[in-house]
């Protein structure tokens, strides 16, 4: 019984995560024109709409990577904050390239690298998340 109440703390973990990496996500690529949202109309309810269909989409980009870190972590009891913010930061940049590899050097501008830190954010965000709802009892089992 205890194991199907650890999985499902890891699970509501990961989706909260993932909201979390959406939210540092979305705000970090309106930031740069916030002021000029309300001119443009764009009401806050937009915003978390915006939230709600990229948690979804993070999470399933990020699930199996995600998994496979989780179940290193189980089984070793790494619980420190420290490790979930690097790898949650590690698996951000991964992802970012997506299936096409590491850019070419003449392309990569200053709007991907933007994007690339953005990733990157949002991992470390996502991974501190898990970190505090999940992370911190990794291994509890035993």
């Amino acid at each position: 019984m205890k194991v199907v109440a650890r999985i499902t703390v890891m699970f509501f973990a990961y989706v909260l995560a993932c909201v979390a990496a959406a939210v540092v996500f979305t705000l970090g690529v309106l930031l740069p024109s916030w002021n000029e949202l309300p001119s443009v109309g764009v009401p806050p309810e937009a915003i978390a709409a915006i939230t709600a269909v990229g948690a979804p989409i993070i999470g399933v980009v990020a699930a199996l990577p995600t998994a496979l870190v989780i179940v290193i972590a189980e089984a070793f009891g790494w619980r420190s904050v420290l490790f979930y913010a690097l790898v949650g930061g590690a698996l951000g940049l991964v992802l970012s390239f997506g299936l096409d590899g590491p850019p070419d050097v003449n392309q990569s501008g200053p709007l991907l690298l933007r994007e690339r830190q953005l990733h990157v954010a949002a991992g470390i965000a996502g991974g501190l998340v898990y970190w505090l709802f999940a992370g911190r009892r990794a291994g509890s089992r035993k």
